[in-house]
């Protein structure tokens, strides 16, 4: 017998447009298979769109560099004929005895013929899909299959109106779509685990079945506990379609009934006692299970569920597996807000996230993109994203990576009008053209995510409702379980009682919410009007005003995204380097006038006329692209941390959660992004990272309160807060320790107001840090650095600062396992310290818990790129590097940057090595002060990278390894 298994084919794709292809689906799989990239036959991207090949191969330009989009033909323009396009690959299939083989296609825009060894089909339409063919009888089973599939786009693919728009196997019985459900009981000690699944036999005879489920958990050193091993006996008819559900069903049959009769609950207590004993046979049961966790609240424990399923006289017939997290999520109108409040296993989590498009406007979808894509969301410490209506379901790599790092998802279906229904004219104000086919899509979109853990709940559109009947059938399809719907009664309700009415496993979903739009029910106003946004530069302290915003849950926040110099310098052509013009207005106010690329690339100014001053001139005017981006970077810090600082200040008084404007671009645009298309991060991504600390203290910008926020679910006990601040001669202008505090849980508190800058010894420019640690081993749980002016200022004193030269000390030391690069670093300042006694120098960091995603144990310490360095005659395997200096005071807004070192290194090429995650980075220290600060990354072959340190006043760049 073959062996069974899976094949990805996405590798060995040739492309072509279809209008230079002379010949015929069965003649390219049959007599004239192209035999490689000769003209017209291109290498093509799979996956990615049409676009993305041709750009692979030259033929246009990218469209995500400087204003080359522009001089891409639109489909509009050209026709659909000229984006209709052949795809051809050839595989290799070993078949024996009575073996099947399906292809499989994730999804295809729009609709496809299909050919294989000059058999045709036809696969039907819809982009949001899989399909599905049953193709044992055209494969050779024991030489090279010819595939080409003739991909048409979308029967009526629009026109962009002139404002724009943001959008953008081998068995005879098969596993369809299995369905995992957890109920929980005893307050989340016992937990069961229900399995519905369909078995599709293409086979001619009865299949006798072995239908097994295994549970496991993986433990140190690869190896994997069995938490459970059950087997059922299934009967599927010849040809047929059936669902099957594990505990069986008459269990659940036998427990309705004695509810419907339960005035004689007394005459039936022996049949309750035999029926319970039957349950607990076939039902899938665990005891104090490991749950799963958003981000910040826990561990994100998985289970791997196996279902697999043996044909008698055939052997093993069809494998699946997932991870599967053991999880409740509840959601309602909280009263005391009214925003959307989100439970996980009975814990209130405050929502602090940002929205996502998609991962690559071409589609170009990797598992390796998609997980430096969750990764840096956690390395913010968010936790939900949201799946804007305007992109699509993404693989289902994406939501394995959101269970991995404990991203809460919420997941849009593809109603939107920057899409489709507003514009000039109006396109379509009722949605889709074929509603048949969107709700296909998406009971097929359910199937396809609904057993991640991270997916936290369903909305119908962005900013709009889908049309009537489309919303009804969502509301009737996606509507909960009676189990997973909150119940406000007091005492123990049926559901204590009887584990449930009916299995939840059987349902579509059942166990989320739908809403049917972004700004309903306890999103925005909850009414649907547009009250969602602002989306332009804010004074950092109107966050923190009462009258910023007035609901309790914001979808949409959004903010300026200006990226680093080099990341300009590597998307656009010299003409796209010219930074904005400063306009100054008759109201006193500047407007920013950006080159025409910036504008085309969506840029957001840092100044509102006639509501908020430039941001950026706070700092003094801008001499070149360097200054500015940098000067941008300051701001991105400023602007960001002070939104969510503003919103984590009135959580649970006032705010449920926001979810900023957005996280990330698809595209080389210069709005609202955290990390570029390129994957290198703005300051704001650490501004963030600082702001949605689990815990964290703060400044209240606009009462001037220390406040110490605890998202945690215990209570902060012996803590202390050390407070000091310092001039930009390094002097240490105030010193106060409050100690003995105690935080309760899911609280922000006020502690203290501050006296300076009330106090007499006023400078215009000062810096505060402001540090929380556990007292009986200086431990530091939060620290918090914020450079200040007095009202009325600005932050111009900071330009001749620049010249101040302060010594910094960094030893370093570096781990490689393959391309995978760790380094450690403790930075310091080692200008001259304050004649005090203060705890500063006594704190320790506290790492977080490790998310799994780097094993350090099995890295090497290399000593070969390590200076040896003798400290009491032993040898230790540190690097040593020190950033001379004598002027006493702050290191100021210190980056940290990889590069690929070249020995031919041409003037103004992009060296980058992306991406790199830091656990800090655009930081200060005080003098004296020491971090820690980790890189890892991965490098290209045969790179050796090197590692350099620049700051405000350390321009020059430094290399540290």
């Amino acid at each position: 017998m073959g062996e069974m298994g899976k094949r990805k084919l996405d590798t060995g794709w040739l492309a072509a447009r279809s209008t230079e292809v002379k010949l015929t689906g069965v003649e390219l799989t049959t007599t004239h298979a192209p035999s490689g990239p000769d003209q017209p036959w291109m290498e093509a991207v799979v996956p990615g769109t049409v676009l993305a090949t041709l750009v692979k191969n030259n033929l246009v330009p990218d469209p995500f560099y400087g204003l080359e989009n522009e001089s891409i033909i639109d489909i509009a323009d050209s026709g659909r004929e000229y984006y209709t396009f052949w795809f051809f690959t050839t595989f290799h299939c070993k078949l024996s005895g009575n073996q099947h083989v399906d292809l499989n296609f994730r999804a295809i825009n729009y609709s496809a013929e299909v050919y294989l060894n000059g058999h045709k089909e036809v696969l039907p339409k819809g982009m949001f899909r899989r399909h599905s063919l049953d193709v044992t009888d055209i494969v050779h089973p024991d030489g090279e299959n010819l595939l080409a599939v003739l991909v048409y786009p979308p029967d009526h693919p629009g026109r962009i109106p002139p404002e724009g728009g943001q959008g953008g196997d081998h068995e005879p019985v098969k596993i369809v779509d299995p369905h995992l459900v957890s109920s929980f009981f005893d307050s989340y000690k016992r937990v069961y685990l229900h399995v519905t699944t369909g078995l599709v036999n293409k086979s001619a005879r009865v299949a006798e079945c072995s239908l097994n489920v295994l549970v496991t958990t993986e433990v140190k050193g690869g190896f994997c506990l069995v938490e459970h091993l059950r087997t059922e006996h299934v009967s599927v008819p010849p040809g047929a379609s059936v669902q099957y559900t594990f505990p069986k069903v008459s269990v659940w049959h036998a427990l309705q009934k004695l509810i419907d009769n339960s005035h004689h609950l007394i005459s039936y207590l022996y049949e309750l006692k035999q029926i319970f004993l039957e349950f607990l046979l076939v039902a899938l049961s665990f005891y104090k299970p490991h749950l799963w966790w958003p981000n910040g609240m826990g561990k994100q424990s998985l289970y791997n569920v196996e279902i697999g399923v043996e044909v008698k006289g055939f052997g093993e017939s069809d494998m699946w597996n997932h991870h599967f997290g053991f999880r409740k999520i509840e959601s309602n109108i909280d009263s005391v807000t009214g925003g959307r409040l989100f439970k996980v296993n009975g814990q209130p989590v405050f929502i602090r996230g940002g929205n996502w498009i998609l991962s690559d406007g071409l589609l170009r979808l990797s598992k390796k993109r998609y997980q430096t894509d969750i990764k840096f969301h956690s390395d913010m410490n968010f936790n939900m994203i949201r799946c804007w209506g305007g992109g699509l379901a993404e693989r289902p790599e994406f939501y394995h990576y959101c269970d991995i790092y404990g991203l809460l998802v919420w997941q849009e279906f593809w109603i939107t009008g920057d899409c489709d229904g507003r514009g000039v004219p109006i396109s379509n104000p009722d949605g889709p053209l074929d509603h048949e086919l969107f709700l296909l899509c998406a009971r097929d979109t359910v199937k396809l995510l609904r057993n991640h853990p991270s997916l936290a709940l369903w909305v119908g559109g962005n900013e709009q409702v889908p049309p009537e009947d489309i919303n009804t059938a969502l509301k009737d399809e996606l509507k909960l379980h009676p189990y997973f719907q909150i119940s406000t009664q007091s005492g123990n309700s049926q559901e204590d009682i009887f584990p449930l009415l009916d299995d939840p496993s059987q349902y579509l979903d059942g166990t989320r919410i739908y809403i049917q739009g972004s700004m309903w029910d306890g999103f925005a106003d909850g009414k649907g009007d547009f009250s969602d946004g602002p989306y332009e530069i804010q004074y950092p302290e109107s966050f923190f005003k009462d009258d910023f915003y007035k609901y309790g849950f914001n979808p949409e926040v959004g903010s300026v995204g200006m990226p680093v110099a080099a990341t300009i310098r590597a998307t656009m052509p010299p003409e796209g380097w010219q930074i904005p013009l400063f306009k100054k207005l008759s109201n006193d106010y500047v407007e920013e006038v950006p080159n025409p690329m910036w504008e085309y690339h969506k840029y957001i100014a840092y100044s509102k006329p006639g509501l908020v001053h430039d941001q950026i001139l706070l700092y003094g005017a801008p001499t070149d692209l360097d200054d500015f981006c940098l000067k941008a970077q300051l701001v991105n810090y400023v602007q960001y941390r002070a939104l969510l600082e503003g919103w984590t200040s009135r959580m649970w008084s006032k705010y449920t959660g926001v979810l900023i404007w957005k996280n990330q671009n698809p595209w080389t645009g210069l709005r609202g992004q955290f990390y570029d298309h390129l994957h290198d991060q703005t300051a704001g991504f650490y501004g963030c990272r600082s702001a949605a600390e689990p815990i964290h203290v703060q400044l209240n910008l606009a009462t001037y309160f220390v406040e110490v926020v605890n998202t945690t679910s215990d209570e902060l006990s012996n803590v202390a807060i050390e407070v000091s601040e310092w001039d930009l001669e390094g002097n240490c202008l105030y010193y106060k320790v409050f100690e003995n505090l105690t935080i309760p849980s899911k609280r922000t508190v006020p502690i203290f107001e501050m006296d300076y800058p009330k106090s007499n010894n006023q400078t215009p420019v000062y810096f505060l840090l402001l540090k929380l640690y556990n007292i009986p081993d200086y431990g530091i749980l939060s620290r918090n650095f914020y450079w200040l002016y007095l009202p009325g200022g600005d932050y111009k004193l900071l330009e001749p600062y620049k010249k101040k030269k302060v010594p910094l000390k960094i030893t370093s030391e570096v781990f490689i396992d393959g391309s995978a690069h760790e380094i450690r670093m403790h930075v310091r300042n080692t200008s001259k310290k304050p004649d005090s006694n203060n705890l500063l120098y006594k704190n320790r960091f506290i790492e977080r818990d490790s998310d799994g995603d780097f094993d350090v144990a099995s890295l090497e310490a290399v000593n070969s790129r390590i200076e040896e360095k003798k400290e009491g005659g032993e040898a230790n395997a540190l690097r040593v590097t020190e950033v001379n200096g004598t002027e006493v005071g702050v290191a100021f807004f210190l980056h940290f940057s990889v590069h690929a070192w070249k020995p031919d290194h041409k003037e103004g090429e992009d060296t980058r090595i992306l991406p790199v995650h830091y656990s800090d980075n655009y930081f200060s220290l005080a003098p004296g002060e020491e971090m820690l600060v980790n890189l890892s990354f991965e490098v290209p072959p045969g790179v050796t990278p090197r590692v350099t340190v620049r700051g405000w006043n350390i321009h020059t760049g430094h290399t540290i390894l």
